[in-house]
Parts: C-alpha cells; sequence; structure tokens
C-alpha cells in the first residue's frame, strides 16, 4: 500500500505532444495521497498535455510515468481509469440531458458493480457534495456553473479513484464560486485522495496546495512545497517566466 511519504504519482523528465508538435519538453512532478499538488503556467505552458500524457491520452514520447511505484507510460488508458486515475477535462463535461443522479451512475459503469451497489456509492457523494443530492432529480442542464463543475468531479470520483486530475475547475466561474469549488477540492484530500489541480487562479489554488509546480514552455521552472513559499510573489514570477530558465 502506498504510505503518505511515498509519490503516488511520479512524472519525470515528460517528453510529449501532438504528432510532430512537442509541447511539453522536460516535466516533472510528483503527487502523494491526500495531498494537493497544483500545477501553475501561462497559456500554452503544457499543461493541460502534461494531464493528457498521464492518462494516455497522449503518448508519452520522452521521460516515464509512474502509478504506485510502476510505470504506465505504455498502459491503455482505460487501464489507467482502472488502475485508480480519473481525469476531470476542462469545460465541466457533464451529460445535460440527464438528472444528476443518472450522471452520477454513468460515473460508477466502469466498476462492477450492481445498481444497488452504485445506489450507496452515490449516496457517498451526495455526502461530499450535499447540493448534488438536494437537486438529484434536476437536469444537470439547470445547474449553475459551479454546481456543474462539482457534479463532474462527483462523476469522477464514482470510479473509486485514487488520483484525481482536475484541469481549471475554475474556469468561466465567478470568484465567490471558485472559492466554493476550491474548499470542495480541498476537502476531498481528507479522504487520501492524491488530487493534480491544473488552475490560472494563481492565489485561490495557492491557498489550498500542499505543492506547487509551475511550468513554462513545457518545462519544470519551479517546484516546492507550498510551506516553503512564503511570498506569492515568486510564484507570479515563475508563473511569467522570470524564474528558471
Amino acid at each position: 500500500m502506498n504510505d503518505q511519504q511515498t509519490p503516488l504519482l511520479e512524472v519525470e523528465g515528460l517528453g510529449t505532444g501532438y504528432g510532430d508538435l512537442r509541447v511539453v519538453r522536460d516535466v516533472s512532478l510528483e503527487v502523494r495521497a491526500g495531498e494537493i499538488t497544483v500545477l501553475l503556467g501561462r497559456n500554452g505552458a503544457g499543461k493541460t498535455t502534461t494531464l493528457r500524457a498521464i492518462t494516455g491520452l497522449n503518448k508519452v514520447d520522452a521521460g516515464d510515468v509512474r502509478f504506485d511505484g510502476e510505470s504506465i507510460a505504455k498502459v491503455a488508458p482505460h487501464m489507467r481509469v482502472r488502475r485508480g486515475i480519473a481525469f476531470v477535462q476542462e469545460g465541466k463535461r457533464v451529460f445535460h440531458g440527464q438528472t444528476i443522479e443518472q450522471n452520477l451512475l454513468l460515473g460508477g459503469y466502469v466498476r462492477s458493480m450492481k445498481r444497488g451497489q452504485l445506489k450507496g456509492e452515490v449516496e457517498r457523494i451526495y455526502e461530499l457534495f450535499p447540493i448534488l443530492g438536494d437537486k438529484r432529480n434536476a437536469l444537470a442542464s439547470s445547474m449553475s456553473g459551479g454546481q456543474q463543475q462539482m457534479l463532474a468531479i462527483g462523476q469522477a470520483l464514482m470510479a473509486d479513484p485514487r488520483l484525481l486530475l482536475l484541469d481549471e475547475p475554475s474556469g468561466g466561474l465567478a470568484p465567490v464560486i471558485v472559492n466554493e469549488v476550491m474548499e470542495r477540492v480541498h476537502a476531498l484530500k481528507e479522504t487520501g485522495l492524491a488530487i493534480l489541480l491544473v488552475e490560472q487562479a494563481v492565489e485561490a489554488s495557492f491557498a489550498i496546495a500542499d505543492h506547487v509546480v509551475v511550468l513554462d514552455t513545457g518545462r519544470t521552472v519551479m517546484s516546492s512545497r507550498a510551506s516553503e513559499v512564503s511570498d506569492i510573489t515568486v510564484l507570479r514570477d515563475a508563473y511569467f517566466g522570470k524564474v528558471g530558465s
């Protein structure tokens, strides 16, 4: 069993991209159980592409991706899901024509469970996100942006992952809703989840981070425990390419 001191996810010298276009050149990061690693960087820095490589949606061209001590660089995406990796992509991708509960049940079908057991798992998600339970019979399309983001996260959690990848959960949300979503993400780590959070909301994400990694032009330019970053301006400098090489 992976202890909290040993990284559940290790990305080392990652290189990946799209066809002949190399977007990520040298990214290294770690994520531990019960912790949040925040991945920051400007648009085009390679954040989403890094997540896609971790999940198998992009081919690993260089370096390695290890999960629980084993390389998964050549493992098929659906097998990575079965091993315990869940990916919530940017844009609140839920089934708008289905109810909240139907969305959650769909998220759990990757598991070999009877419908009655899945219903029990749905109740677990309602405990994490009470607003979903309150509106369980409402169509996903009727929910606010923040609520849809919580539903997308809940749907991913139905697969019972050990590692949760979140791509820009604050995207398009009002500041007060961003804080609410971040609070829920912070609460999730208390369940023992390892969380890799890609964000552009620097201050909101830093407030819940255990570890911070900054990318610039496809490379890691900063990696530090959040507790060791005394001034958020250091993060901003790294974010805008003023730190590292």
